[in-house]
C-alpha cells in the first residue's frame, strides 16, 4: 500500500455513516422492561459523610493558611514586599537584593532544611535593612 492509497482510505472514513436500522425502538423497549431499582438509602451514613467533608475542608484550609503565612527568613511584613528607594543611588542595590531574596526563597522551596540557604537569606535581609537605614539617613 502506498501513501496515496492510504490517504484515499483515510478520506473515505470521514464520511457520515447511518445505521442499517433504527436503534431507538429496541433501546426504548428494553428500558420499559427493566425493573426500576429502589434508590439506596443513606440515612445513617449522611451525617458521617458531612462531618468528614467538613473536617477535610478544615484541614485543607488550615494547610493552605499555614503555607501562606510561613516565615521566609524575615520577621517583618516589609521584608516580603518589594521595596524601591526614593534615592536613585540606592535603587540598583535594592533591585539586586530583591532578586537575591527571590532566588533564595525559590531555592529554599527545593531544600527547606538547608542551613546555608537560611543564613544567606538572613544576611540578605540584614543588608536590605541596612540599605533602608542608609536611605533614612540620606533624607
Amino acid at each position: 500500500m502506498n501513501d496515496l492509497e492510504y490517504l484515499r482510505q483515510m478520506r473515505s472514513l470521514n464520511q457520515p455513516v447511518a445505521p442499517r436500522r433504527d436503534l431507538w425502538a429496541s433501546i426504548d423497549a428494553r428500558l420499559d422492561e427493566a425493573p426500576v431499582a429502589a434508590a439506596p438509602r443513606h440515612g445513617r451514613a449522611r451525617p458521617w459523610l458531612m462531618a468528614a467533608a467538613i473536617a477535610g475542608v478544615a484541614v485543607l484550609g488550615g494547610g493552605i493558611g499555614l503555607h501562606l503565612i510561613a516565615p521566609t527568613g524575615g520577621d517583618s511584613v516589609a521584608s516580603t514586599t518589594r521595596w524601591k528607594p526614593s534615592d536613585p543611588r540606592l535603587s540598583g542595590a535594592a533591585v539586586e537584593l530583591d532578586a537575591a531574596r527571590m532566588e533564595l526563597t525559590q531555592a529554599m522551596q527545593d531544600s527547606p532544611d538547608s542551613a546555608a540557604l537560611q543564613r544567606l537569606l538572613l544576611r540578605t535581609e540584614r543588608q536590605r535593612d541596612r540599605l533602608r537605614t542608609f536611605e533614612k539617613q540620606a533624607g
